[in-house]
């Protein structure tokens, strides 16, 4: 009987009115498909909590609130409910640093709490805010987070908006050419490669999806952390809201709160890492073109730097070393013996740095062709297809460095490079960029370290991931010896593995201006390895840009000078004996600060410090400073301001608050107030702060040149308390994570009769010279009385011709007194 029942029910008729209230057969079309739109977030319907971890819910969709540190939370959108696995190239441990966080809930909201920061889950609508611990919001949602299917592609489009108040700014972003503030402008993170690059072109070589806000006087940091090709809208649509979004993936971004910028650009760093120690002599001067070969060429080119008495460090053959352009390989017709080459290159204080890029020639009778082929390392279409693309050797498969097999296998290749003696490698191409169709195809398909997924997800971290590969097969194939990488392309976190350089600019005074402005936004986006092409990739430079540019590389963390095949040689001699002179006073400068220089690499290594600082990172409390884009400090200690305009003999000059002394003249100006500089074009001007304690080296054409018997110090006067900081080590070895090394903290302070500087160290390392020679500048007494450790010490106290007195003490003091 029941089942004459379900038989009867299986053969009723029903009109189309009912099939259309719900009910279809098989073969009929869908009826009712809701169209492709945005969803929202709607009211908050309940939560749950795992430690540190918080998940709320609207009923379909959930968002994850974790706890990662007192000044750092992150949020991510699962719109169905189910979060993708954890996993990011950015952030390999975000571990939880918190003490103490708490979870409260009031009629209006849920509030995740912890020492520093709120955050604020609005239940009624799902908009969230972040404020600080005294309430203040600092950021929030203008409207919930949203999403849209991609029906080509599967996933969502990921969106979050936020306010923008009336005043707020906005910094960083990687290598945008745009001025420094971001505030009123759109961009768009997909690693370009943009030969001859514009002002305000866009994308470029870089993604780096963090952002730092000044709201007010308070800064926070936003990363969204997303390698899909992503969106930042900074009131450009809508000027009330900052908007960003990617096109697939996850929204998952960091709230990370300063409450001053370089707090937030630290914290960063906490996420990111930073870079690790580079090797001393890379922070010497760099000399590269497009190309240097043959080796007579190479050999000629050095020659003139020793003869000339210019220091440098490396030189670089760009591709034109390789046999055909295959990689791993070298144009014996150019170069017969490159071991012997590199040798005697070594031998007179020179590194050799080689291209290398991603490319790898489809040839049978290529070794390292033949190797990926058989290992199945090369990055295939969606159809099982070798994704193939031709760049410099011709047609070329490309290795896929998101397959952690395949970067050991890269790291490896550099065995016999090393061995002949190359001492640092570039890696360019590698956004990738493809000739013709500029990259990938978007159904190329990653290993992305076991989570899958097509060269939509993975562009954007291929440059990174190469150099990777490339740092740690070197670093493997040292030993205990620090690897030199240098690449184009990047992502959030590239700083753990290599520098970069702005890419192929241009020989013009606007390229110059923007050269600065690129390597400070770089720095506040966690990148401080970073330099121009001195001199401008692309077109030609007259000696004056040529000397301008070589005096702002003096103060970018790296100075190389690079040209392309198609325009003039251009070494430091280039222009004639009066540029020549010029341009050897301000290497020999970069020179002897590099004790400095050295300790600012350390600070950002150790401590997450940038090592380029804008006006408005420095002084974040002076609106003005928003808006001040040439001069910025470099460490925390000398501020400069580059010349970028032809002909100029003078230039406005801001100094933030506090006490100044020009570097050249020694004169003392106040600070918070702008200054009108004579600019010749022997000169820039260069400020450095009243108290500091300024290491440098005697002056050497290459690091490593002799050892020194004793180290510089300038010691400026102030009549307040300041502290300085010198870091030295070997210089190339890892020793310092086994803390063989020393940090010496400088404290000094002054009256009208006296002046002391206090001396603390702590580490391993035994340096070999036993001396300082200290110069102390600016004091407003003619001293007579010397106190070195509780003991009078005579020796002469003339002042010399710049108006110092030069005394000298044993490196190991606690106490030096000049007094009237």
């Amino acid at each position: 009987m029941e089942m004459k029942e379900k038989n009867d029910l299986t053969t009723q008729e029903f009109s189309i009115e009912q099939l259309e209230e719900g009910v279809q057969h098989v073969n009929n079309p869908v009826i009712g498909l809701k169209p492709i739109e945005k969803k929202y977030l709607s009211a908050v319907t309940g939560y749950t909590q795992n430690n540190h971890l918080f998940y709320f819910t609207d009923g379909e969709s959930k968002v994850e609130v974790r706890v990662i540190s007192d000044e750092i939370i992150r949020i991510r959108l699962a719109p169905h409910g189910v979060f993708l696995e954890e996993f990011s190239y950015a952030v390999p441990n975000p571990i939880q640093r918190v003490s103490v966080f708490s979870f409260d809930e009031t009629s209006e909201y849920y509030i995740v709490e912890t020492n520093t920061v709120k955050c604020l889950i609005r239940k009624e609508d799902f908009f969230i805010a972040f404020a600080d611990n005294t309430g203040r919001v600092i950021s929030e949602d203008a409207v919930a987070m949203h999403w849209e299917e991609n029906s080509d592609f599967g996933g969502y489009y990921v969106y979050a908006t936020k306010e923008c108040v009336e005043g707020e700014s906005f910094f960083g972003l990687g290598d945008k050419t745009s001025s420094l503030n971001l505030r009123g402008k759109r961009f768009v993170n997909w690693n370009t490669d943009t030969y001859s690059f514009a002002v305000n072109q866009d994308p470029l070589y870089r993604s780096i999806p963090f952002y730092v806000g000044l709201n007010n006087g308070v800064s926070y940091g936003i990363f969204l952390d997303n390698t899909f090709k992503s969106h930042f809208d900074f009131g450009y649509q809508e000027s009330d809201q900052v908007s960003f979004w990617a096109d697939g993936g996850e929204l998952q971004y960091y709230y990370i709160h300063g409450p001053n910028m370089m707090d937030v650009v630290k914290r960063y760093h906490t996420l990111t890492g930073t870079h690790p120690m580079p090797p001393k002599w890379a922070l010497g001067y760099h000399q590269c073109r497009w190309s240097y070969f043959p080796e007579n060429k190479v050999k000629n080119v050095a020659k003139n730097f020793r003869e000339r008495k210019i220091p440098c460090d490396s030189i670089y053959l760009d591709i034109d070393y390789m046999d055909g352009y295959r990689c791993f390989t070298w144009n014996k017709k150019y170069f017969p013996d490159p071991k012997r080459m590199m040798k005697e290159l070594s031998d007179d204080g020179f590194k050799t740095v080689v291209i290398i890029d991603p490319g790898i020639k489809v040839d049978g009778n290529y070794w390292v062709f033949r190797e990926g082929r058989e290992k199945k390392y090369f990055c295939r279409r969606s159809d099982d297809y070798f994704m193939e693309g031709h760049v410099w050797p011709g047609r070329c498969q490309f290795p896929d460095f998101t397959n952690p097999e395949v970067r050991e296998w890269w790291g490896g290749l550099f065995k016999e490079l090393l061995e002949a003696g190359v001492a640092g490698v570039w890696n360019d191409m590698n956004e990738p960029a493809v000739f013709g169709s500029g990259t990938f195809p978007m159904d190329v398909r990653h290993q992305f370290d076991g989570h899958r997924g097509s060269h939509r997800k993975a562009h954007n971290v291929y440059g990174t991931q190469m150099v990777r590969a490339t740092y740690e097969g070197m670093k493997n194939l040292y030993k205990n010896k620090r690897p030199f990488t240098i690449t184009r392309a990047g992502y959030a976190g590239v700083q753990r593995y290599s520098s970069v350089w702005t890419g192929d600019n241009v020989a013009s005074w606007e390229h110059l201006k923007l050269g600065s402005i690129q390597c400070q936004r770089l720095a506040t986006s966690g990148i401080s390895f970073c330099g121009t092409d001195i001199g401008g990739f692309t077109g030609e430079p007259d000696g004056e840009l040529f000397t301008r540019w070589i005096q702002f590389g003096v103060f970018s963390p790296l100075m190389r000078a690079h040209s392309a095949g198609d325009t003039r040689e251009r070494e430091p001699w280039s222009f004639g004996p009066e540029l020549e002179a010029i341009n050897k006073k301000f290497i020999e400068l970069r020179y002897r600060l590099l004790p400095y220089i050295y300790s600012a690499f350390w600070e950002n290594h150790r401590y997450g410090f940038p090592i380029l600082r804008s006006v408005v990172m420095v002084e974040q409390e002076e609106k003005a400073n928003q808006f001040r884009e040439d001069e910025f400090t470099f460490g925390d200690k000398i501020l400069v301001s580059p010349v970028a305009e032809p002909g100029q003999e003078s230039k406005v000059v801001y100094l933030p608050k506090g006490k100044w002394y020009d570097y050249w003249s020694h004169e003392l100006f106040e600070g918070g107030i702008e200054h009108t500089v004579a600019t010749p074009l022997d000169s820039m001007p260069i400020f450095v702060k009243a108290g500091s304690v300024i290491p440098e080296s005697p002056l050497m054409q290459y690091v490593g040149e002799f050892e020194p018997e004793e180290i510089i110090f300038q010691v400026y006067y102030s009549d307040y308390e300041v502290n300085s900081f010198y870091f030295e080590d070997h210089g190339d070895t890892f020793a310092y994570e086994q803390d063989i090394y020393l940090e010496k903290k400088f404290v000094v302070n002054g009256n009208e009769n006296t002046i002391s500087i206090k001396q603390s160290i702590e580490g391993l390392f035994t340096p070999r010279y036993e001396t300082y020679d200290l110069k102390f500048i600016g004091l407003p007494f003619k001293p007579s009385k010397i106190i070195i450790d509780g003991k009078t010490v005579v020796q002469n106290l003339e002042f010399d011709e710049l108006n110092r007195i030069r005394i000298q003490a044993n490196k190991n003091f606690r106490e030096i007194q000049l007094s009237k």
